[in-house]
């Protein structure tokens, strides 16, 4: 499922392509994906993760303080010399090498070729949406991203926002010939790669992998996606993706 640290620089390069040709376009139109912002809003925030996660790589630690102070630099320019830094990075280093992250099981180069290739892929189809012009996720891509965002977002802890009025619950999502299995209670989420496909569940939802990765984004519609259960449990875990993911 995961994919290979060349493919995921790929994708970077594409997308950050993509979303450089969109705000070409115009960079006032508002993104329904993220309220309140527009698509310049959403270009900037991209620069300022690429620049970020460039530090992560080559300081080796988080940088401090944050963010810095920017010049007068356009938009366009800002990002596309960030995304140019950020392949650079990726390219020049192995992706075992160490790199500073948040995620305890994985401090290395890799940790962020996966990351930034789903960051630039999001907020690809962000500035899509606002010029009314969404292309689908690679399939490969899209497949690698669900299993990202339910199991390093989604999965852990939530005592500090629990869902103390919710029942537990336990969802199966499925997308092509892969599955993932999602517990949860008020307090905390397990999600895995669903090993036990014979075990009940209280829900599945089902879509294309493009499709089902943009719905746990809150960044595509669920008309597409299929339901077989207790509806209202797919909708307790759209709801928490948006916690998750925010």
């Amino acid at each position: 499922m995961r994919l290979s640290h060349e493919r995921y620089i790929d994708h970077v390069r594409a997308d950050a392509e993509r979303i450089a040709a969109e705000a070409e376009r115009g960079q006032d139109l508002a993104v329904p994906s993220c309220p309140g912002w527009t698509v310049r809003d959403v270009v900037e925030h991209t620069a300022e993760v690429y620049q970020h996660k460039v530090a992560c790589m080559r300081d080796k630690r988080f940088p401090d303080p944050w963010p810095p102070e920017r010049d007068d630099e356009p938009t366009l320019d800002y990002f596309r010399r960030s995304a140019d830094e950020l392949l650079t990075e990726l390219s020049s280093r192995d992706p075992l090498e160490f790199a500073e992250t948040w995620w305890w099981d994985e401090r290395t180069v890799g940790f962020w070729g996966r990351r930034m290739a789903h960051e630039t892929a999001i907020h690809r189809v962000d500035v899509e949406l606002a010029h009314d012009a969404l292309t689908p996720v690679d399939a490969a891509l899209a497949l690698d991203g669900i299993d990202e965002v339910l199991r390093l977002m989604l999965a852990g802890d939530w005592s500090d926002e629990p869902y103390r009025d919710a029942s537990s619950a336990i969802v199966r999502a499925r997308a092509a010939d892969e599955a993932w299995r999602i517990v949860m209670e008020p307090m905390a989420v397990v999600a895995q790669v669903d090993r036990w496909p014979d075990m009940p569940v209280d829900a599945t939802v089902t879509g294309e992998p493009s499709m089902l990765y943009l719905w746990l984004w809150r960044r595509g519609p669920g008309d597409s996606l299929t339901v077989d259960g207790d509806a209202s449990v797919v909708d307790q875990l759209h709801a928490r993706m948006a916690v998750a993911t925010q």
